[in-house]
């Protein structure tokens, strides 16, 4: 990882123009804001407290008779309802462990029956309620784990209460995992998790399995903070609610039998990644939206808790709580809980297409995992300390992360941070192929906009007779480096982008069939207030939404001819019903295309001034509307053929 570039804002004396969504009405039943301890976002641990004691109220009209299964609204998984049952109890009793532990059990008792209640009924085989068991592969799988890590931390006030009966019944069940089949991929550590419990409470395990699943991450490892989930290039958000988290969950679990070596190696890689992670944060506390399972939202936050509760993160206190407050308080006023208290397959809204085929009514309450901060007791400082500001919140942040081949550029003016996408792609490895996923494909994401589902946004395609566009495929990463990172993709399009501020400039050398019509798409922004607003001219287009947010595209080489157009979308969007992309279309691709992508809260983004030009030796020079200038030397497509010259971009 190279350190990141900072620059101040322009004038910190004037409040920054920051785009935020159209909020939530009310959020009732919530404690008064502390500005004096927290100035950034009000919230404190009793808010954190009254948002998990919402969510799990906002549960028992689902529960089962026996407390075993929470059969709450919505499409079932691929697992079927019974396995979605489960997924409701487990995923809501890590809530519920986490909020019984760090109040020291002073919480209703009927809180702690609930759950108790729930794990007799779900271990019994002979009840109606009882519980799928864990075979290979299984969901329970996934399942099992949140148990064990709840029944560990809540047991002074559950596990050491419940009869022998059951307890030897939550053994045999949680058992099943010992010598089975798990998916090379995080589940390795639902393995670790569950058994490494077994072993807390004397039944039977694998200490091979647990040093298996262990070794195994190791594998995964690609520097700088950074796993891939199994082989290939995966990186995502599990890197931080599964990869870095449960080793930290685990070494609470084994205490004294954690092998201290494995522990300082987690602990060390954890305190790096944080030093990253804290820049995928908006200032409005809204994530960067990309990969998969984005319906568990706030859990984004689950590792910046873990490097408190570890002594493992660089972070002061007052920036661990006002990145994870910020996050919780920004889903919570766009209405996630909803108004019956439940968390939704979605984003805000209900919004399927950011689920899986694994995704039932009940997997956004991994959710649960964003509250593993009220294990840390009331007086520690990540609660006493005034908040401290976030990365974004003062000053623009451009960083380099060459592991997942990704260039964040974040800027304080708007509060927006934007993700450039250079090498995850999330396929296996060859020569295995896949479709493209909208959340891995796109060459940019942030925490401002969502991508189109499906959608021409932060993509370029070459066109079939019949209009059907090319996919990105397998992204092959050519490096990430100070403000610039290269891919290749199949297809022989080599992109490069450039990054300053809001702005990105990508170069793309295409070694393609002559006569292939070529189409790029910038941003999509998306309103639930209407329809955004579209500007086009010669060799540019712009969207703006009713707050402002505005997502720009011009041509600055080789577009010349090009048909610029705004494309609209309906349903499509996680951040809006009514979306639109700005877009540049031409009937016969160049070997060069030099196209500026911008989104930012200005209405009227500086865009004169923007150039691209050749040099004899193919070097592409590029000059920011700021003036600043770049060169691209030619890559690995040779030096490109002369193309039509074009005058710098004017205003949308």
């Amino acid at each position: 990882m190279t350190a990141p570039h900072v620059s101040p804002p322009d004038d910190p004396t004037h409040p920054p123009n920051r785009t935020h969504l159209p909020k939530t009405p009310h959020l009732p039943d919530l404690p008064p804001a502390d500005p004096a301890l927290s100035p950034r976002t009000g919230w404190t641990r009793a808010h954190w407290e009254s948002i998990a004691d919402r969510l799990l109220d906002g549960l028992l009209p689902y529960a089962t008779p026996g407390f075993a299964q929470y059969r709450l609204p919505g499409p079932p998984s691929h697992s079927g309802p019974w396995s979605d049952g489960l997924e409701g109890f487990a995923r809501s009793f890590l809530l519920a462990a986490f909020r019984i532990a760090g109040s020291g059990g002073r919480v209703g008792p009927e809180l702690i029956e609930r759950y108790a209640t729930g794990l007799t009924a779900g271990t019994d085989p002979h009840h109606p309620e009882h519980w799928p068991p864990i075979t290979d592969r299984a969901q329970p799988m996934v399942e099992a784990a949140s148990i064990a890590i709840a029944l560990h931390e809540s047991r002074p006030w559950l596990w050491n209460h419940l009869a022998d009966e059951v307890r030897q019944r939550v053994c045999a069940w949680l058992g099943a995992f010992v010598g089975a089949d798990v998916n090379d991929s995080n589940w390795r550590l639902f393995q670790v998790i569950t058994e490494e419990f077994l072993a807390s409470v004397g039944a039977p395990h694998s200490r091979a399995e647990i040093d298996t699943g262990l070794a195994r991450l190791d594998d995964w490892y690609r520097g700088g903070g950074w796993y891939t989930d199994g082989d290939g290039r995966k990186f995502d958000y599990y890197n931080a609610w599964a990869l870095h988290l449960y080793p930290v969950l685990w070494a609470r679990i084994a205490g004294a039998r954690a092998d201290t070596a494995t522990v300082t190696r987690h602990r060390t890689r954890l305190h790096e990644f944080l030093a990253v992670h804290q820049h995928f944060f908006g200032s409005d506390g809204a994530p960067v939206h990309q990969g998969r399972s984005l319906t568990y939202r706030f859990a984004t936050t689950a590792p910046l808790w873990a490097g408190a509760l570890a002594d493992a993160t660089p972070l002061p206190p007052g920036r661990t709580r006002r990145l994870a407050s910020g996050a919780l308080k920004h889903f919570a006023e766009h209405g996630a809980p909803d108004e019956r208290g439940l968390l939704t397959l979605g984003w805000y809204r209900p919004f399927l297409p950011v689920t899986q085929r694994y995704s039932g009514p009940a997997s956004p309450y991994w959710a649960s995992k964003a509250f593993l901060g009220l294990l840390l007791p009331a007086d520690h400082p990540v609660w006493t300390a005034p908040e401290e500001p976030s990365p974004v919140d003062t000053g623009d942040v451009t960083l380099a992360l060459p592991a997942p081949g990704w260039l964040l550029h974040s800027t304080a003016a708007d509060g927006i941070v934007r993700l450039v996408n250079h090498g995850s792609d999330r396929l296996p490895p060859p020569p295995a192929t896949h479709d493209d996923s909208p959340h891995y494909a796109r060459f940019a994401y942030s925490s401002a906009t969502a991508p189109e589902t499906p959608g021409v946004d932060n993509h370029i395609a070459l066109l079939g007779p019949d209009g059907t566009p090319s996919q990105r495929g397998r992204i092959h990463p050519g490096g990430a480096e100070g403000r610039r990172a290269r891919s290749w993709q199949d297809g022989r399009i080599e992109t490069v982008s450039l990054v300053r501020g809001a702005w990105e400039v990508r170069v793309h050398r295409l070694d393609v069939p002559p006569g292939t019509p070529v189409r790029e798409g910038g941003w999509a922004v998306a309103d639930d207030a209407g329809p955004p607003d579209a500007r086009t001219g010669p060799g540019r287009a712009l969207a703006r939404r009713s707050d402002g947010l505005t997502s720009a595209l011009v041509g600055l080489y080789g577009w010349d001819g090009a048909e610029a157009a705004v494309v609209r979308g309906v349903g499509t969007n996680a951040m809006g019903h009514q979306s639109a992309t700005p877009v540049l279309q031409l009937p016969q691709t160049r070997p060069l295309l030099v196209t500026l992508v911008v989104l930012g809260a200005d209405p009227h983004p500086p865009l004169t001034g923007a150039s691209a030009t050749v040099t004899a030796d193919g070097t592409v020079e590029v000059r920011f509307p700021d003036g600043t200038l770049e060169r691209v030397p030619t890559g690995l497509s040779g030096a490109p053929e002369p193309s039509p010259g074009q005058a710098p971009a004017g205003t949308g």
